[in-house]
């Protein structure tokens, strides 16, 4: 049965004799995690219903023959998704206006387009950079950490003039944790990271198919 002494080792007693350095780091990693998870947490949400109107985007077009029936999959354009603004953005273009800028229909309503995906795909990787970041600085994070503790557990254990196997293990094993945090930041970020970008590259995949659609639906009509 472990004594007392052994008992009082652990992470909040690292914390507890870590200086502040070693909080500051922590803090760190504790940001991160809210950070990482707080974007998870959201693109989840948003994914769930990017699929949904991506399935009725396509279901909707695989039953389109017309330009005319456009109008019903733009509907509430405004707070809609992908596939809705982008379908808007289409309409939008009209003959007169390409007539005025000087360049055909076909050639405004392909520019109006590219910029509409481009939008929609700055807006999909949001977060996408955080997550990036957290997933490859915070084990650098959690390892400076413990080379700060170990440090300084080494630097008191030498002051004290108690240098046995017993003295070093427990300090040194709590500066260890340090790494451990920062895995535990660094993996669920790098997972979601790798999950969202897949995710999105499906989602834009589709986009650009179903704008492909609409352009010939609309340059047909022209």
């Amino acid at each position: 049965m472990p004594n007392s002494a052994t008992a009082s080792l652990g992470f909040a007693h690292f914390i507890g004799q870590s200086d502040t350095v070693s909080k500051l780091l922590l803090l760190t990693l504790l940001v991160m995690s809210v950070l990482t998870w707080t974007i998870i947490l959201n693109r989840v949400v948003a994914g769930r219903g990017l699929r949904i109107a991506m399935r009725r985007a396509l279901d909707g077009m695989r039953n389109t023959t017309h330009a005319n029936a456009l109008p019903v999959l733009a509907e509430a354009a405004d707070g809609g998704d992908p596939f809705q603004r982008l379908t808007a953005t289409a309409l939008a273009v009209t003959a007169p206006a390409a007539n005025v800028s000087g360049l055909s229909y076909a050639e405004i309503l392909t520019r109006s387009m590219r910029n509409c995906i481009n939008e929609e795909t700055t807006t999909m990787e949001t977060g996408l950079a955080t997550l990036a970041s957290i997933a490859s600085s915070a084990p650098f994070v959690g390892l400076f950490g413990t080379v700060w503790g170990v440090y300084h557990a080494l630097v008191n254990i030498g002051m004290s003039g108690q240098g046995t196997l017993d003295k070093v293990a427990g300090p040194v094993g709590e500066a260890l944790l340090m790494t451990a945090v920062g895995l535990a930041v660094a993996i669920p970020a790098t997972l979601a990271y790798n999950t969202f970008v897949r995710r999105n590259r499906l989602i834009l995949t589709k986009l650009n198919s179903y704008a492909h659609d609409v352009f010939a639906l609309l340059a047909g009509k022209a």
